[in-house]
């Protein structure tokens, strides 16, 4: 009897790295928690320093940082000695672009939480965060003020990135004011605002949200131009714009929800036939491709119960609800800008 050959070892350490993934994860977190990225800035760094500098026990914090040098955050130049590699340095929080403060809320104990209920949501299809935290997942925010502090700062920061590529694809001309709907804390509408001179802004979020607005829209020199407002997008939308735009919003809830969102804005559009709908979102991309927007899918299914979107599903979404899919134009982002016009 033929015995089976053993598989090829590339393969098994392939499923490895994917079964022990969240491991790595959970280091990296912990790392740029203490800081690591930031006080390799200056250059590689013995592991004996590094613990000094950010209160690390020596040989954990090695053992950590060996993982993560696998994983190519850092590399090891010399024995028990640490530099950053291209990935380590957006983790920096003083570097354009930084993505250290999305590394701080996607690794995070609220996460670990929610993901060990991975089955539940495959099985059911029902989102699993309210059931882990006991109430509404936006409410849970509001009342866990060190979280809804990560999560605002994770958006922020991913914004920061997504604006000068949304601006660089798109052409916002002809728009006398924009409304960012759900818009946190302006990064995104301040940017648009802040290079177009004769446009004018309404940012509109709950009030606990567009409270924190006002360092970001100072930063960009647009409070004079920027009007804030607080409230409830499902119950309407402030009036005023000819362009309502969403960033990483609709992909949040499911076609009723979303689709309550996108009536109040299209009856603040009414008499508008210019009116434009502006989302930037992930377009999922089909088969096999690579394609960050199908693990943020997860991400949607587990917390809010909502979905990334391919093109016919976005055309099919808006048609429902008052809109024609004119244009997606992609951007050197995540996310593409997805235009809708009234219909």
């Amino acid at each position: 009897m033929n015995r089976p050959s053993p598989p090829d070892p590339a393969v098994v350490q392939h499923v490895f790295q994917l079964i022990s993934g969240y491991i790595v994860s959970a280091a990296l977190g912990a790392v740029v928690r203490l800081g690591v990225p930031d006080q390799l800035g200056a250059g590689p760094t013995s592991a004996a320093d590094l613990a000094r500098a950010v209160g690390a026990d020596e040989d954990a914090l090695f053992r950590a940082m060996r993982a993560l040098a696998m994983a190519g955050v850092f590399a090891e130049t010399a024995p028990r000695t640490f530099a950053l590699t291209p990935a380590g340095e957006l983790l920096r929080g003083d570097v354009p672009f930084s993505a250290r403060d999305m590394a701080l809320f996607l690794p995070d104990d609220f996460h670990f939480r929610i993901y060990a209920e991975m089955l539940q949501a495959i099985q059911t299809g029902k989102a699993v965060g309210e059931k882990v935290v006991g109430m509404p997942l936006f409410e849970y925010l509001q009342k866990n003020p060190d979280l809804s502090a990560r999560f605002n700062n994770a958006m922020t920061n991913f914004s920061a990135s997504v604006a000068p590529a949304a601006l660089a694809a798109y052409d916002f001309g002809g728009i006398n004011v924009l409304v960012d709907v759900a818009g946190g804390h302006g990064m995104v509408l301040g940017s648009i605002v802040q290079r177009y001179p004769g446009m004018r802004g309404i940012l509109f979020d709950i009030d606990h949200v567009v409270a924190g607005a006002g360092p970001t829209l100072d930063a960009l020199g647009v409070r004079d131009r920027v009007e804030t407002k607080a409230g409830d997008f499902f119950t309407g939308v402030p009036a005023g714009g000819d362009a309502y735009i969403m960033k990483h919003i609709i992909h949040d809830w499911d076609d009723e929800r979303s689709g309550a969102i996108l009536r109040h804005i299209r009856a603040a559009l009414e008499g508008k036939p210019n009116g434009r709908l502006i989302l930037l979102e992930s377009v999922v991309k089909p088969g096999n491709e690579p394609d960050l927007s199908k693990l943020i899918d997860l991400e949607m299914l587990l917390l809010p119960g909502g979905k990334e979107r391919t093109e016919a599903e976005f055309a099919a979404l808006f048609s429902a609800n008052g809109f024609e899919l004119t244009r997606v134009v992609p951007t050197e982002s995540p996310l593409s800008v997805i235009e809708a016009k009234v219909r």
